[in-house]
């Protein structure tokens, strides 16, 4: 029989060097010999044996083993009349060539319903875009020099049917792309729908590294789902977890018998707090099935972004554990350098075939230049979750109102520190989970001060350099945590305070996406101004936003105290008139009503080191938004 893969494959995968591997690996419906069936080909190196198994052969191993191709450790079979929908795993016995188990495709385009566990054939192919427009106009759309909010969202539980079955990813696309545009966002980042087989992990715990998770329908389906909203100018981020994988038998675990996929030693390959495993990145075979995963969400299902989880947890050895359970590197540091390596070349790869779509890091510590280039030693990435902004953030606003005057200086750290990297501003689904309560609940005082606090915190973060992530419910108020069980609370919407919580959040998008001062200069401090950095009797915070060209100004005051402030002066470089645009204590969002009303004009009274002043009323756990009335300047 003449072999099935070709020898330039068989050469570049040995080199570690393949970039579409999802081509040659896996299923594949083909022909030979004018004979229509399916091309098997799996990695197995240690094995003695492997089979394809399926309810086309009673699921016996004897019927079709597969052959080895020479020493690369690939097996590969063709397999006749078998079409698109069958079952199959691969039946690997491990070099003892006793004990054989049945292991699911790591390859699989789609897998069965959990908890069964088979992987089915699937043609890719065949199914019609119609995104041709955003796709070319990718590159513009996704730059960091433009507004990106971003809605997260976890569709089994955004919304479910009246009987609290999941949505299909056609159904739920339809209806997501009506609230998202309702209420402004840009993008939508959907929490892991590589297959997983427990729900519990919230797709955290992938298995299917190439397989959207049957739970709420097909691949087409899916590409259906990204198709709607690109059709609808709506970007879609993809959550990937390179970092980690679970221990189910039919998974990647001892995959041939050996540690084919993991660390073998434990002090490297367990995660001791998350009882995972840990990907090998010594190893060039495992690091080009993580790298070929990344490229084939972009390739094959047109993902704009690709959001990499716990990458913290992949830079460092001895992350989450205690002294003697991790191994130093060969320089006798605590770095990762394989998967610093492997961070670096991801990076790189997704930038070089797919520029425009952007890789985010969910990283916690202070690692140096996760956004910074390649060539000057960086991560690479576009973009890092500000996760210090989200802990000082929400602690300092859940504090109780009246100790809140030790506790400026967290939220002007954040200001100073907006620049070290290319910031994402998070208000994620980790905040709102583990007995945390919503974001709503956390917030101090009765009712009406948690209301206010919410308007404010929002306001603060749309104006604060950083793009913007908010997680579902957190838009129009949840009032209880995440249930990853339950549809959101969507009755809330219908009354007030929710639907003016939500109106806030449209307004504030509104504002972003239209004045560049709150974007264009995002990791670059000649875009930010702060004017009054610690006001502690008084709790004001006031800085501007400018644009490149300095068009665009923005004049925002924050006030984290329960009390409004009366002719509350402010300093302004240029003698001119402003304009309030927005106000969270306005009534239509459920406020006092506290408002700057028509125009308010500078002074000569030299003031905190500007020449010129202003004074405004500042409304209690309120934020206001000015604006230069250009044509009276």
């Amino acid at each position: 029989m003449l072999p099935l893969l070709s020898d330039n494959d068989v050469l570049l995968f040995a080199q570690g060097n393949h970039t579409r591997l999802y081509d040659i690996l896996g299923a594949h419906l083909c022909q030979r010999g004018g004979v229509d069936g399916v091309r098997f080909a799996v990695w197995a190196p240690n094995a003695s044996r492997v089979s394809v198994v399926g309810d086309f052969n009673q699921w016996r191993g004897s019927r079709n083993p597969m052959r080895l191709r020479g020493s690369c450790g690939i097996w590969e079979l063709f397999v006749p009349k078998l079409s698109h929908g069958e079952l199959y795993k691969y039946e690997i016995s491990g070099l003892d060539g006793h004990k054989a188990v049945l292991k699911a495709d790591p390859q699989g385009f789609t897998c069965e319903l959990r908890p069964k566990t088979a992987s089915v054939i699937y043609r890719l192919s065949g199914y019609q875009w119609n995104d041709s427009e955003w796709m070319e106009a990718r590159l513009e759309q996704q730059s960091t020099k433009v507004p990106i909010s971003v809605y997260e969202v976890h569709l089994g539980s955004w919304l479910r049917r009246a009987d609290e079955k999941f949505l299909s990813y056609r159904e739920i696309a339809d209806k997501l792309v009506e609230y998202v545009l309702k209420m402004g966002f840009t993008h939508v980042e959907v929490m892991p729908v590589t297959e997983h087989p427990f729900d519990g992990s919230w797709g955290y715990q992938t298995l299917g590294f190439f397989a959207p998770t049957s739970r709420y329908g097909s691949p087409h389906d899916f590409m259906a789902f990204v198709d709607k909203l690109h059709s609808c100018g709506i970007g879609v981020i993809l959550d990937w977890v390179p970092a980690h994988f679970p221990r189910d038998e039919h998974g990647l675990s001892l995959f041939d018998g050996t540690h084919l996929y993991e660390y073998a030693d434990p002090r490297l390959g367990e995660h001791p707090e998350w009882g995972t495993l840990i990907f090998d990145y010594s190893c060039p075979v495992v690091v080009q099935f993580l790298l070929n995963s990344a490229l084939f969400w972009i390739e094959k299902y047109h993902i704009d972004g690709l959001r990499v989880d716990a990458v913290s947890s992949m830079l460092y050895l001895d992350y989450l554990r205690e002294d003697g359970d991790w191994l130093p590197n060969v320089q006798g540091g605590r770095e990762n350098l394989e998967a610093v390596a492997f961070i670096r070349r991801l990076n790189d790869l997704v930038h070089e075939h797919h520029a425009g779509v952007l890789t985010i890091a969910e990283e916690s510590t202070t690692w140096p230049m996760v956004t910074g280039p390649l060539s000057a030693g960086g991560l690479g990435f576009d973009l890092k979750w500000n996760l210090g902004w989200t802990h000082d953030t929400l602690e300092s606003f859940g504090r109780e109102i009246k100790h809140r005057n030790s506790n400026y200086e967290q939220f002007n750290f954040s200001l100073s520190n907006a620049f070290s990297e290319s910031f994402m501003l998070p208000l994620s689904h980790d905040e709102v989970v583990r007995g945390k309560g919503s974001i709503l609940d956390r917030m101090p005082g009765d009712i009406w001060q948690q209301l206010a606090n919410l308007r404010l915190l929002f306001a603060y973060m749309f104006t604060h350099p950083g793009k913007k992530l908010i997680f579902m419910g957190n838009e129009m108020g949840q009032m209880h945590e995440w249930d990853f069980d339950a549809a959101l609370d969507w009755e809330l919407v219908s009354i007030n305070p929710h639907r003016q919580i939500q109106g806030l959040v449209y307004d504030l998008n509104q504002l972003y996406i239209n004045h560049p001062a709150l974007y264009e200069l995002d990791a670059d401090p000649r875009g930010f101004e702060q004017v009054c950095s610690r006001d502690v009797v008084q709790g004001v915070t006031v800085f501007y936003r400018c644009a490149c060209d300095h068009t665009d100004i923005l004049l925002v005051v924050l006030n984290f105290r329960p009390t409004s402030l009366e002719n509350y002066r402010i300093g302004t470089s240029s003698n001119c008139s402003y304009r309030e645009i927005l106000n969270t204590d306005a009534a239509i969002y459920g406020g006092s009503n506290l408002v700057n009303r028509g125009f308010v004009t500078t002074s000569d009274i030299a003031w905190a080191g500007y020449r010129q002043s202003l004074e405004i009323t500042v409304p209690p756990l309120g934020a206001v938004i000015l604006k230069p009335a250009s044509d009276l300047c």
